[in-house]
């Protein structure tokens, strides 16, 4: 009981932060800069800029499931001010107390998607909140699967890599109302060394990914393919100097509303001591960088 009414309280604060109203700009100048922000930060132009996301504070969470905390687990939405990272919260109970665990899920292609996907899970949105986590299916429970990232179209097709065979990137698309086998894609994506981290377009027009090529700028570097008339996938293009070099370039996705391109940039340090470890910066840049690549 003790449990419930601190859980209750959290949802009154959370809730109650989350209902302010904006106050009125008091000077023109201060709007102006505002209408150019993006979620609060100044946007990059074609050229990629370091981002730095900042800290979440209260506000940026909302109870996702107000009516379910009788249930054995409900959540807390993410909803905030990193255009990234799309995530929840779920508090679960083991005995007499909530257990809290923090799940990162993907959009299925679209802002506000009514479905959200974690490796071999997904949640629904439903009429009080978000669903239980629901697998999907044993093709995707199998123990000799390793999914480090998974990324879903608005149609359902999902991508993804395996870190357990290391064979590359496979896709999985529903037809006739079922989803089909994972298969591998073909060399165009699936050639050179640690082929991971795919980002597929939410109309399927291309898959963003990562890998080390004889090709490349020095190390892993990210490539693009699009999808042909006849629904095969074209030649790995190399995204150029501006976003890879020879550091290790992984990881790239899109915002959710398909504005901007967020990737990372590795690095390899050495400590006094001697003993080295990986520096990671975030960068993103505006996606029309995209279409600049894109075969006319």
């Amino acid at each position: 009981m003790k449990n419930r009414i601190k859980l209750l309280a959290l949802a009154f604060v959370i809730c109650s932060n989350a209902c302010n109203t904006k106050q009125p700009e008091t000077k023109k100048s201060n709007s102006s800069i505002a209408e150019n922000l993006y979620f609060g930060y100044q946007p990059p132009g074609l050229n990629p800029e370091v981002f730095v996301p900042k800290k979440g504070i209260a506000k940026d969470w909302k109870l996702g499931n107000e009516d379910s905390l009788d249930m054995e687990e409900f959540y807390f939405t993410y909803s905030g001010n990193d255009p990234f990272l799309p995530a929840v919260v779920v508090y679960r109970q083991e005995e007499n107390y909530y257990r809290a665990s923090k799940y990162t899920f993907h959009h299925s292609g679209v802002k506000n998607s009514n479905i959200l996907y974690s490796r071999h899970n997904y949640i629904e949105r439903t009429g009080s909140g978000w669903s239980n986590l629901k697998s999907l299916g044993p093709m995707f429970d199998r123990k000799d699967l390793g999914i480090m990232v998974l990324s879903v179209s608005t149609n359902g097709t999902i991508v993804f890599d395996d870190y357990k065979t290391d064979d590359g990137i496979r896709i999985s698309r529903i037809k006739d109302g079922k989803r089909e086998e994972p298969k591998l894609l073909g060399k165009e994506i699936n050639s050179g060394k640690l082929v991971a981290h795919p980002f597929i377009a939410p109309d399927e027009s291309y898959i963003i990914w990562d890998s080390e090529r004889e090709d490349g700028y020095g190390k892993s570097d990210i490539y693009i393919s699009f999808q042909q008339q006849d629904g095969s996938w074209g030649s790995a293009i190399n995204m150029g100097g501006k976003i890879n070099s020879e550091l290790v370039e992984n990881g790239a996705k899109l915002t959710p509303d398909g504005k901007y391109l967020l990737f990372g940039r590795s690095e390899e340090k050495v400590k006094e001591d001697g003993s080295t470890y990986w520096e990671t910066k975030d960068y993103w840049v505006d996606a029309k960088i995209i279409e600049k690549l894109r075969p006319q």
